[in-house]
């Protein structure tokens, strides 16, 4: 996967007409693309490569669109670095992954079209003015409503009926991160769940934190959706296996890479579908006029060697309803 963007190789175009050349230079479209994560990340890879598929599909090659990548690995600095550097090259839109890189985006550029996906609250965010009309240079694809936070405590208490305590990891500077857990708080009573926030800011953090927690019975994790839980995937997992915590996550990566069960949006079919409006905007639609999209596919994905190292049978009906199960 090249960091930068496509190379388009130019054979033998020093024979070719002056019109000719003049007509490719002209007829070649530029794209940013800003990741929040690191450029050998597999899940970024894999979701990238879905959005191209889907350019491909509109007809989008390397023949007459240039794609420029940068990868922040969840660093700051970087992100506020790069999405200047992206706004300098005045390329026709931009791709961005979360409220994260979309911030800072903003800040530079209000004048370059820009495409979101994984945006959880781009309201509460300032980012569109409303999702039916953005209002604005940018639009894209909501991963989920507040509402499904709660189905994550309900998986929690299905997969593992006698525990009594959560804690919710999320990213308390961010609307969703606090929406989120408000979903989940609010669903704990009937339940018979308490639940306590862990903040997520860097690793000794979130390590301390879960630590704290697990010296305490009858406990287990909630991972709500946000960048910087993904950047601290591996660290999440190592976590709740270390100290016995059965855990629930927004995301399939962190079931295939050894958690216990997730239940949340398809994100690689959301970079396909956000394919779709840059094709839209390259045409000449603009992004103020193309509604905020929820997503179309949810998926139920279960660990199964997981479940049997914390010595939890999965129920029959839970099993059933899952759209995959690893072994």
């Amino acid at each position: 996967m090249r960091r930068r963007g496509f190379i388009t190789l130019l054979g033998g175009a020093a024979a070719w007409p002056l019109a000719a050349r003049a007509q490719q230079r002209e007829s070649m479209r530029r794209i940013g693309v800003l990741m929040p994560l690191g450029a050998n990340d597999l899940q970024g890879q894999a979701r990238i490569a879905a959005f191209l598929q889907g350019l491909r599909q509109f007809g989008w090659t390397d023949q007459n669109v240039r794609i420029d990548y940068r990868w922040s690995a969840d660093n700051d600095a970087d992100t506020r670095k790069y999405a200047a550097e992206l706004a300098a090259l005045a390329p026709d839109l931009i791709l961005a992954t979360g409220s994260v890189t979309v911030g800072p985006l903003l800040q530079t550029t209000r004048a370059v079209p820009v495409v979101f996906v994984l945006l959880v609250d781009p309201v509460g965010a300032g980012v569109v003015e409303s999702l039916a009309r953005p209002g604005g240079n940018v639009t894209g694809f909501m991963p989920y409503e507040y509402g499904i936070s709660g189905k994550w405590l309900e998986l929690l208490k299905e997969i593992a009926p006698g525990l009594t305590r959560a804690a919710v990891i999320r990213d308390a500077a961010a609307s969703a991160g606090i929406g989120q857990f408000a979903a989940i708080q609010s669903m704990a009573p009937s339940l018979g769940f308490e639940v306590t926030p862990v903040n997520v800011h860097d690793a000794g953090e979130i390590e301390r934190a879960v630590a704290a927690f697990a010296r305490s019975a009858n406990g287990g994790l909630i991972v709500t959706g946000s960048g910087l839980a993904v950047s601290h995937r591996e660290l999440i997992i190592t976590l709740a296996a270390r100290y016995r915590l059965p855990a629930v996550y927004w995301d399939r990566g962190f079931v295939t890479g050894g958690g216990l069960i997730s239940y949340g949006p398809d994100l690689i079919d959301q970079y396909r579908r956000a394919a779709g409006y840059v094709d839209r905007i390259l045409k000449g639609e603009k992004p103020a006029d193309l509604p905020v999209q929820n997503p179309t596919k949810y998926e139920l994905v279960i660990n199964l060697k997981t479940a049997k190292a914390l010595g939890l049978e999965v129920p029959p009906t839970l099993l059933a309803r899952a759209d995959e199960v690893i072994e």
